[in-house]
């Protein structure tokens, strides 16, 4: 229970706070931002990559509407049974309006009834949250068929430059490559910004979301993780790892933990078997490369693996069904669209004699398995064309297939 003067309080102090915050880079996926009547617009992504000054990039240009961040120490005693106090603190405020944002709203329990509430009444609401398995059951609940989700990432590239005023170049690239696209941490340089956040997602996403009775071993799985992106892993190996864990459901709940909080994603090798797609190794990736670099001690010169965990980042934006394929040999990604594979992609830094092969034998077994007459190598900064079996193989740089 809270009292109307702390709300008012509250309310108030966070609208002037909009005025007076830098809008920062206009984010590129504004544009994808359209408030409906009876959809509720969800923004999710990991913490710090932007998603509250995407909100107030949108709401600079609304002069009507309502604002809530739940983020907000004072809101603690905040319940679903005090919306209609908000609402009314919000009209005697700002009149009569049709807009609501809220900021990261699964810190509210039961917040799905008043969003649902909301566009029962012809309202429009865009909100955000950080942990897509809590958004997606109470979505799941009461606003099925009534919502739009987006999925916000830190910094692409391309924003990236604007944000350091740095010009296209293969130097630039390189810098991104491993600073990665966490504003704060391109902003101030400092590796604590990076290690705090990977600490502060645990605790707050994690940990204390799911009572999770070993903490210091989930924050151990995560930085073992981290520093081995772009690779294959089973459930048993990991267990055999942290012999700790006393079985591989343990760990399997861990690890879908750390995807629910954006830390990780997990790609399935490629098959038409949904069973073979869930016993088959997975290969692990990470939200940033950045996050990485600061978080383990690996990658001070490993390039390859930092540019397949990106281009990773980048077709996820994409593409709803990713995979990697093997077979004799292994290629790194395989797009479907609806029923079909339409892309083939396999990421190399630098491609050379000694890899060759290597690289473009895998690109060519699912060339062929699933007829397909061009494929790709994306690569630091090489571009080439190569004809290979009577099938084209574009070499690419990375970065031009950043957006």
């Amino acid at each position: 229970m809270i009292l109307r003067d702390e709300i008012t309080k509250i309310v108030r102090s966070q609208r002037d706070a909009i005025k007076n915050r830098d809008q920062g880079i206009i984010r590129h996926d504004i544009i994808k931002i359209q408030p409906f009547q009876n959809f509720a617009i969800l923004i999710s992504g990991i913490r710090r990559c932007g998603k509250s000054t995407l909100l107030i990039q949108m709401m600079k240009k609304e002069e009507n509407f309502y604002y809530l961040s739940f983020e907000d120490p004072r809101l603690i005693d905040f319940t679903i049974r005090d919306y209609e106090l908000l609402e009314e603190v919000f009209h005697k405020e700002y009149g009569s309006q049709d807009l609501y944002f809220f900021d990261e709203i699964q810190n509210l329990a039961e917040w799905e009834y008043y969003i649902r509430h909301l566009l029962d009444s012809g309202k429009k609401v865009i909100i955000t949250g950080s942990n897509a398995s809590l958004l997606s059951r109470e979505l799941g609940t009461k606003l099925t068929g009534r919502n739009l989700r987006l999925e916000l990432f830190p910094f692409s590239y391309h924003e990236f430059l604007e944000y350091t005023n740095k010009e296209d170049s293969d130097d630039s690239f390189n810098d991104y490559l491993f600073t990665g696209g966490f504003p704060d941490y391109i902003r101030l340089g400092l590796l604590e910004v990076l290690h705090n956040l990977l600490l502060d997602i645990i605790s707050r996403d994690i940990i204390y979301r799911n009572n999770i009775k070993n903490p210091v071993l989930i924050t151990e799985i995560a930085v073992y993780l981290l520093g081995n992106i772009a690779r294959e892993m089973t459930l048993s190996q990991l267990q055999k790892t942290f012999s700790a864990i006393g079985s591989t459901s343990t760990i399997a709940s861990y690890l879908s933990h750390l995807e629910d909080a954006y830390i990780l994603f997990t790609l399935s090798r490629f098959s038409y078997s949904h069973k073979s797609r869930q016993i088959n190794p997975k290969k692990v990736y990470a939200i940033d490369n950045g996050l990485v670099c600061a978080n383990t001690t690996d990658f001070s010169e490993d390039y390859g693996r930092l540019l397949e965990n990106l281009v990773y980042i980048m077709l996820r934006k994409k593409y709803r069904e990713l995979y990697y394929f093997r077979e004799k040999h292994e290629c790194d990604f395989i797009i479907k669209e609806k029923t079909r594979v339409t892309k083939v992609i396999q990421v190399c830094y630098e491609v050379t004699t000694r890899n060759k092969d290597r690289e473009i034998n895998g690109l060519l077994e699912a060339m062929q398995m699933f007829d397909l007459k061009e494929g790709y190598i994306l690569t630091g900064k090489q571009e080439d064309e190569l004809t290979v079996d009577g099938k084209k193989i574009l070499l690419k740089p990375a970065r031009l297939f950043s957006e």
